[in-house]
C-alpha cells in the first residue's frame, strides 16, 4: 500500500465517523439514472429533481408515475420534451441529447434499456455509454456505480476540488484524469461511501470559496490546510 492510498483510507475512516456509512443500494435502473444525469448537468440538485419529477409525470407509463415511457420520451415533439424539463436548465441542449442518446439505444439494442450492461466488464460499459453524444466520464460512472454497483468512481466538482486540496491526487489534475487516478488509487470496495462522504464534505465543510477548516475533520491529513 502506497502513502496516498494509506491516506485515502484514513480519510474513508474519518468521512464515516462524520457522515457514516453507506451500504450500496440501486436507486433506480441504469436508464434512468442515464437520464437523471443527464439532467444534473450543469445545474444543482434541486433543479435536477425538479425537471425529473416534470418528466415523470409528463411521461409516465401507464398512468404510473414511478414508470417512464421511454418510447413516448423519445418520439415526442422535441419541444413537449424541452419543456417538461425546463426546471433543470439548458433543456434545448437536454431534450435533444436525451432523445438521440434513446435512439442509439433503440437502434443498437433493440430495446430502450441498459440492463445489459450488467453482463459487460467496467472498461467494456464505460466504452458502450462514453459513445453516448453527451455521455462523458463521470455520467458514465455514474450510471456504473449507482444503478449496477459497478467498480467506477464519479469524479463530481466537490470530488475533484477536495482529492487535489487533500493532495491525494496532483493539484494540476483534470477532472477526466481525476477518475483514472482515483480509481486506481482508491480500493473499489470503497467507492461508493467514499463518493458520497466525500461530496457531504464538499458542501457542508470545504467549500469552494470559503473552505472552513477550522471545523475540518481532515485538516491534519490535508495538503491545503498545511
Amino acid at each position: 500500500m502506497n502513502d496516498r492510498t494509506a491516506q485515502a483510507l484514513t480519510i474513508h475512516r474519518l468521512l464515516i465517523e462524520q457522515y457514516g456509512d453507506h451500504p450500496w443500494h440501486p436507486q433506480r435502473d441504469p436508464l434512468s439514472e442515464l437520464i437523471v444525469t443527464i439532467l444534473s448537468q450543469n445545474t444543482n440538485d434541486v433543479n435536477r429533481d425538479r425537471a425529473w419529477q416534470r418528466l415523470r409525470e409528463r411521461f409516465s407509463a401507464s398512468g404510473s408515475r414511478d414508470t417512464v415511457d421511454w418510447m413516448e420520451v423519445m418520439t415526442a415533439p422535441t419541444e413537449e420534451l424541452v419543456e417538461a424539463i425546463r426546471p433543470g436548465g439548458l433543456a434545448n441542449t437536454k431534450a435533444p441529447r436525451i432523445q438521440e442518446a434513446l435512439r442509439t439505444i433503440l437502434a443498437e439494442r433493440s430495446e430502450l434499456s441498459l440492463d445489459f450492461l450488467a453482463q459487460m466488464s467496467v472498461g467494456e460499459a464505460r466504452a458502450w455509454l462514453m459513445r453516448l453524444k453527451g455521455v462523458g466520464p463521470k455520467t458514465a460512472a455514474i450510471v456504473l456505480l449507482f444503478s449496477l454497483g459497478q467498480p467506477a468512481f464519479p469524479v463530481d466538482t466537490h470530488i475533484h476540488r477536495l482529492s487535489r486540496r487533500l493532495g491525494l491526487i496532483p493539484a494540476n489534475t483534470s477532472r477526466e484524469k481525476a477518475h483514472r487516478l482515483l480509481e486506481e488509487l482508491l480500493p473499489s470496495e470503497i467507492y461508493y461511501p467514499f463518493h458520497l462522504n466525500l461530496i457531504a464534505h464538499g458542501r457542508e465543510v470545504c467549500r469552494a470559496r470559503a473552505p472552513r477548516c477550522a471545523l475540518c475533520v481532515l485538516r491534519e491529513h490535508c495538503d491545503y490546510y498545511k
